[in-house]
């Protein structure tokens, strides 16, 4: 049985998003899912919602992402927002995640966290408007205990791989006061303050990869918007749609 610091985290929050409330369900469809619908219905009111387990969970693509109990953390959070660019949000987010959990995790572009070419976990991003006002959900799955690479494109990582004694609860604890902090500052100020950040961690950078949608090229980083920077034959090519999937290119 996993154990939530939902109190905890409720009060190291509260005082960074006033009305902020903390759920933790036992099973859900999708808490990205569920939260868009109490968006779209006018709940506005910042939200973090905690799946132990989700029977439709989904990714970036429409891709399922699987969740069990004690051997992944999935959670999304809801709150009133109007960044003036959205452009770099994920990568924003990603960045948050990693820097809180552990030095070893590193970024691909545009929303996954990675260990050693190895998927720990990955950011879906939604937006809904109520009332006039934007609504941003993100959700967050993350592999606390190691799990079966079977049907994945990319071998998964474990966070107990670099931290022994991760739970879900502690990982969520340790991560959420700084995620918010990162939201508020991107709201502000957006993505280019966190470029460089950004780039120690991107995995992609200086490899040559290819693009879902038949692209190849070198990966130069990350411009100051989030947007991929990827060289080819006729020069440099900015790639800025999260719906493109880029993979490094097997040596």
């Amino acid at each position: 049985m996993e154990l939530w610091p939902a109190e905890s985290i409720w009060e190291a929050v509260s005082p960074l998003l006033p009305g902020f409330t903390v759920e933790v369900l036992p099973e859900i469809d999708s808490s990205n899912t569920e939260l868009m619908r109490r968006a779209r219905a006018g709940q506005t009111e910042p939200t973090l919602l905690v799946a132990e387990r989700q029977t439709a969970g989904r990714g970036r693509l429409g891709r399922p992402w699987q969740s069990a109990v004690g051997d992944s953390l999935t959670f999304s959070l809801s709150l009133p927002y109007a960044p003036r660019d959205w452009s770099g949000l994920s990568l924003a987010v990603g960045l948050s995640v990693a820097e809180s959990l552990h030095p070893g995790i590193g970024l691909k572009w545009p929303n996954d966290l990675w260990v050693a070419d190895c998927k720990l976990g990955g950011i879906l991003i939604e937006a809904a408007t109520a009332g006039g006002r934007s609504q941003v959900v993100v959700g967050i799955g993350i592999n606390i205990r190691p799990r079966s690479a079977e049907g994945l494109s990319t071998p998964p990582a474990a966070l107990t791989e670099l931290w022994p004694q991760a739970t879900a609860g502690q990982a969520l604890l340790r991560l959420m006061p700084p995620l918010v902090r990162t939201l508020q500052d991107f709201e502000q100020r957006g993505f280019a303050p966190l470029q460089p950040r950004f780039e120690a961690r991107d995995v992609l950078r200086g490899r040559e990869v290819h693009t879902g949608d038949g692209l190849r090229g070198q990966a130069l980083g990350v411009g100051p918007t989030g947007a991929l920077r990827l060289l080819q034959a006729d020069g440099e090519r900015l790639i800025d749609s999260s719906e493109v999937s880029v993979r490094p290119t097997p040596q």
